[in-house]
C-alpha cells in the first residue's frame, strides 16, 4: 500500500513526500470544513491530480492529518493498493424511503464473495445513523467489517456535505468496498466518559426522538442536571451525552443530542433510543478521554501480528473536541504513540461513528467515541 497526503490551509497546498503514482491511485479521501469542501476549486484540483481515482468527500467538525487537528482546512489522503480491489458506490437518502433502506441498498450494491470490508461516509444531518447501520447489517451475511462515520458541520449542526467524484452536496451516503484476502482491517472504538446518576428507563420515544424517562418529561429531567449549562442548549448537550443499554444488552452505547424541542419537550439524538432501554447521564473526564484514544488504537491493529498498519482513519466525535479544546491534539497523539510513526493517519471529527463493538462483528452507531479503522496490505 502506498499513501500520499496533502493539506490545504490558508489558500496554500502542502504536499507530503511519497512515491505513490497518481495514475494508479484507486481511492482519495478528502476531509474538510463545510466552507472549504464545497468550493469547486478543491474538486477540480484533486480531479486533475488523481484523474482515475474515486474521490470521496466529507465535511467535518475538524480535520485530522498525522498527529494534528485542524479547522477550516482540507486534508487529502490518496491510496494506492497493490493487490486489493476497491469499489465505491453512492446514493442519496431522497432516493429511498428511509435511512434503513439507504443502507440496505448500498450493502446490496457492494455484495461479493471476496468483499472484505466496507468504509462508510454518510450525511450527518438528514440520516438516522442507527437505521442506516441496521440497513447495512441486514444482508451482511458474511459478517463483513463495517466502519465509518457521519459528516460534520463544526458545532453548528446545520448542513453537512458528502460526495463521490463530484462537488459534495447534502444527503449523500458513500460506501467503499475493499475486496480480496490481502488486506487486513482492524477496528477499535472507545469512549472514556464517566457515567453518573441513577439508571433510568426510557418510557416514551419514537426512533431517535426521546420524550419521557421514568414517565417524566425527558427534557425537563435532563435540564435538572445541566445547571448553568442550560442556557447554552443545545450545544452544551454535547458535554453531557447519554449512556444507553438497549433492551437487556450487556453493552452500553453512547448517544449525543442533536437538537431540543421546547414546544413538546423532546430531544433528538444521533441514534435510536428504544422504549424499555435504560439510560444514565455521562460527563467528561479529560484524562480518560485521551486514554480512550490509546485503547481504540490498540484494539484497531491487534489483527496485525507483529506489525503496524499502513493507514489509520481516526473518526472522533465533535463532542470530544468541544470538551478537550486546547488539549485536542493529545487525543490524536495518544493514538500515534500506539500506532507508530510509520502509519499514515487521517480522519475527522464527526456527528457519529460507525464500528463494531470491540471484539464483536455486529456494527453499531456510536457517539462520543474515538473510532479507529486500520488498513494493512499483506
Amino acid at each position: 500500500m502506498k499513501i500520499k497526503q496533502h493539506l490545504f490551509r490558508n489558500g496554500t497546498w502542502k504536499d507530503y513526500p511519497s512515491d505513490l503514482t497518481a495514475e494508479t491511485c484507486q481511492l482519495v479521501l478528502v476531509f474538510s470544513s463545510s466552507e472549504c469542501v464545497v468550493e469547486p476549486e478543491i474538486f477540480a484540483h484533486l480531479k486533475k491530480a488523481y484523474p482515475t481515482a474515486n474521490i470521496v468527500f466529507s465535511s467535518t467538525a475538524g480535520e485530522i492529518i498525522n498527529d494534528t487537528v485542524y479547522d477550516n482546512s482540507v486534508t487529502v489522503t490518496a491510496i494506492e493498493l497493490e493487490k486489493t480491489t476497491v469499489k465505491c458506490v453512492k446514493t442519496n437518502i431522497k432516493d429511498h424511503a428511509n435511512s434503513f433502506e439507504t443502507g440496505n441498498y448500498l450493502m446490496k450494491q457492494l455484495a461479493g464473495d471476496d468483499l472484505n470490508c466496507i468504509f462508510i461516509i454518510s450525511d450527518g444531518t438528514f440520516i438516522n445513523g442507527s437505521e442506516l447501520v441496521d440497513g447495512f447489517n441486514k444482508d451482511n451475511k458474511n459478517n463483513v467489517c463495517l466502519t465509518g462515520g457521519l459528516a460534520g458541520d463544526g458545532a453548528r449542526f446545520e448542513k453537512t456535505f458528502t460526495g463521490l467524484n463530484e462537488n459534495p452536496t447534502q444527503g449523500n451516503v458513500i460506501a467503499t468496498g475493499f475486496y480480496g484476502k490481502d488486506i487486513v482491517i482492524g477496528h477499535g472504538s472507545f469512549g472514556g466518559w464517566d457515567e453518573f446518576g441513577h439508571e433510568r428507563v426510557i418510557t416514551k420515544s419514537d426512533k431517535n426522538v426521546l420524550y419521557e424517562i421514568d414517565n417524566k418529561n425527558a427534557l425537563d429531567l435532563y435540564k435538572q442536571y445541566l445547571g448553568d449549562y442550560v442556557k447554552e442548549l443545545p450545544g452544551s448537550a454535547l458535554l453531557f451525552p447519554l449512556s444507553i443499554r438497549i433492551n437487556g444488552s450487556d453493552k452500553n452505547l453512547v448517544r449525543t443530542i442533536l437538537s431540543v424541542n421546547e414546544e413538546d419537550k423532546s430531544m433528538t439524538f444521533a441514534g435510536n433510543l428504544p422504549e424499555g432501554s435504560t439510560v444514565r447521564l455521562m460527563k467528561a473526564n479529560f484524562d480518560k478521554l485521551i486514554d480512550a484514544s490509546s485503547t481504540a488504537a490498540e484494539n484497531a491493529f491487534s489483527p496485525i501480528k507483529g506489525g503496524k498498519p499502513d493507514l489509520a482513519i481516526l473518526i472522533s466525535c465533535v463532542g470530544r473536541k468541544l470538551v478537550l479544546q486546547d488539549r485536542i491534539d493529545e487525543e490524536v497523539q495518544s493514538a500515534r504513540d500506539v500506532l507508530g510513526n510509520d502509519t499514515a493517519i487521517t480522519g475527522f471529527y464527526s456527528y457519529g461513528e460507525i464500528s463494531p463493538f470491540n471484539g464483536s462483528v455486529q456494527c453499531e452507531l456510536h457517539n462520543q467515541t474515538m473510532t479507529i479503522t486500520t488498513f494493512t496490505e499483506l
